[in-house]
């Protein structure tokens, strides 16, 4: 079965093809500083082929949630260094997920004057603060041209910050309506200049991002994750010929690059519009078929040797299960995840899954 053989995407070698899909989980602390905490959680997932962290803000600006990991200051590069030394001594690979949250944030979580987006049209509902109460979701404010250009260089720092840190890649989180995705959508992009407008113009800043960083840290040490037609904090993509047309214009400003994966999140790996966009692209592709429920071992077996993907991306399952790729080999029983402390601050539903091993130990 090819989910256990492994693979070289780019400069990125993977043990097997499954991958740990990057995964919101606020255990940072105020500073963003990963810290003893994100260390264990991510070391006693190195067994999986590839690991892609939680979406980490390149640039204070872009900060999202209370306890989400920056890549900006020298504590978090020394931070995530730690990380990356535990991982890797384990003969893991592990790549960042740089995530700028765009419109998706509130000034008392980014601690910044203003938070932005490529157009002054607000997220729709509520966000939680800090202090656990919740927020009206605040009108960005519209990058001007320039300020578009420099949102680009803040990307290209961070992944500079990442690979000193020791990070064996990166990936731009261009979906889940983030900064990147706010782009790509009419409905949160109303610009009229070059960023805004035709699906062409819409896909741009995405494009510019990549290749930005692929120009500075190499393209084979390169991703990004998109997620056409999906529905998620206000970026609506429901006109499918606008979508093919938004997602071919990035997939065929991406495909010179030469990137090591592209990643794509959407309900079914195999449709036209996903499998278009991987042949576009010309890049090893992860697929995440991730929404209402969790991906399965036979799921992920079905993809890969039908030839629809090259490694499978895997979230809650990866979460309660640090031994997953050995569970899956072994056709083994698998810990239920508990959602109720996916977004928590303690060890409790994030260090303190069972492995097999611990599992089937003899009671004295």
């Amino acid at each position: 079965m090819k989910l256990f053989e492994a693979a070289d995407l780019g400069a990125l070698h993977l043990r097997n093809r499954i991958v740990m899909a990057p995964l919101t989980r606020t255990r940072a602390g105020e500073q963003g500083i990963p810290n003893d905490l994100l260390v264990e959680h991510y070391a006693q997932r190195a067994g999986l082929g590839m690991i892609i962290t939680e979406g980490t803000w390149p640039v204070q600006e872009g900060r999202s949630y209370p306890g989400q990991p920056g890549i900006e200051t020298d504590e978090q590069i020394a931070g995530w260094r730690r990380v990356t030394d535990a991982v890797h001594e384990r003969g893991g690979t592990i790549v960042m997920q740089l995530m700028h949250g765009g419109r998706v944030s509130h000034t008392d979580i980014s601690q910044t004057p203003r938070i932005v987006g490529p157009s002054a049209i607000a997220a729709p509902g509520q966000t939680h603060l800090a202090d656990g109460s919740k927020a009206d979701m605040p009108v960005p404010h519209e990058l001007t041209t320039d300020e578009v250009r420099e949102a680009v260089q803040g990307f290209v720092q961070a992944a500079r910050n990442a690979i000193a840190a020791g990070l064996d890649g990166v990936e731009v989180h261009g979906a889940n309506g983030y900064l990147v995705h706010e782009f790509l959508s009419p409905v949160s992009n109303t610009r009229t200049d070059e960023y805004g407008g035709s699906p062409e113009n819409r896909a741009r800043f995405a494009v510019e991002v990549t290749t930005a960083i692929a120009e500075a840290i190499g393209a084979d040490r390169v991703g990004i994750r998109l997620s056409p037609q999906h529905d998620i904090q206000g970026v609506l993509e429901e006109d499918d010929a606008d979508v093919r047309a938004t997602y071919t214009a990035v997939a065929d400003g991406l495909a010179p690059l030469g990137l090591a994966f592209v990643d794509v999140l959407h309900a079914e790996p195999g449709s036209d519009l996903v499998q278009h966009v991987r042949r576009t692209a010309g890049a090893p592709f992860i697929a995440n078929s991730g929404f209402s429920s969790m991906t399965t071992r036979d799921e992920a077996i079905t993809l890969l040797d039908g030839g629809l993907a090259d490694a499978v991306a895997v979230g809650r399952a990866a979460i309660a299960n640090p031994d997953l790729a050995d569970r899956w080999e072994q056709d083994a029983p698998l810990n239920e995840p508990r959602p109720e402390l996916f977004y928590g601050a303690s060890a409790e539903g994030y260090t303190d899954y069972p492995t097999l091993d611990q599992v089937r130990e003899p009671v004295a």
